[in-house]
């Protein structure tokens, strides 16, 4: 038998990671294993055994989540004023307190979960979208010939949070030639105006355009093996698992209900 490790090819080497490659690979997993179980256990323990004052939230997520927003409150305070100083970062600390206290705004559900790399894409598609429409409105702009066309077209989301359709509302109104002037959230109806619908092409173009942008915000937020509707939910929670055929009839035996109540 020949002492070669392929004896066909007599001058090819063994496949594998050198011993300092080696050593430092299993370094980063050993050390990966021994902070992460200790650092779950201590963050599990905290939250069993600490409990945060009321006015804090009363659990040490609704404690950190005030205190993100506190921070960030401060830090649009100083953005604001465009100098990095003591005097601005505790007035803007004062400010974001009185907001908080005296100001608090409605808790936002959060009822799905986040997906990075859908998100990428959709940042993506966001990015294409914008210098594709930007060019286009621009040579509508120069051409010689007729003005274009606009008209208010009726699309329905499939979406379900009112945070995701907010996003969503905001990525539509970010791409050039394209505002949504009225929002339905009962029916999740988007009324979007268009920047030129002169042939039928520009208008299916711009449904599959949307219905893509449907498809990757269901996939980035809430993936419906992923979904929870939140407690902290308004009244459209009623809703979120009615067909969309359904929920008109279920509105009108909801409003004459209380007609005759």
């Amino acid at each position: 038998m020949s002492n070669t490790p392929f004896p066909d090819k007599p001058h090819a080497k063994p496949v594998g990671k050198r011993p300092v490659a080696a050593f430092f690979g299993n370094l980063w997993r050993v050390t990966l294993v021994h902070l992460a179980w200790p650092a779950v256990r201590t963050y599990v323990w905290l939250n069993e055994n600490l409990h945060a004052p009321a006015w804090a939230g009363g659990s040490l997520r609704e404690f950190g989540l005030r205190l993100w927003g506190f921070a960030w409150l401060t830090f649009v305070w100083v953005l604001l004023w465009g100098d990095v100083t003591w005097a601005n970062i505790v007035v803007g600390a004062l400010i974001a307190l009185l907001v908080m206290v005296l100001l608090p705004l409605p808790r936002v559900p959060v009822e799905g979960r986040f997906h990075p790399l859908s998100a990428l894409k959709l940042v993506g598609t966001m990015i294409y979208n914008f210098f594709l429409s930007s060019a286009q409105v621009a040579w509508a702009a120069v051409k010689p010939g007729d003005p274009p066309l606009g008209a208010v077209v009726r699309v329905h989301m499939a979406i379900k949070s009112d945070l995701t359709l907010t996003l969503a509302v905001d990525y539509i109104n970010l791409v050039p030639g394209t505002m949504v002037v009225e929002i339905d959230q009962d029916q999740r109806m988007l009324y979007i105006h268009v920047f030129d619908v002169r042939k039928q092409k520009y208008i299916d173009e711009f449904l599959k355009q949307m219905a893509y942008v449907e498809r990757q915000f269901i996939k980035t937020f809430e993936r419906d093996d992923e979904w929870h509707p939140s407690p902290f939910h308004g009244i459209d929670d009623d809703y979120h698992h009615v067909p969309f055929a359904d929920r008109r009839r279920v509105v009108e035996q909801e409003r004459s209900r209380k007609e005759k109540a």
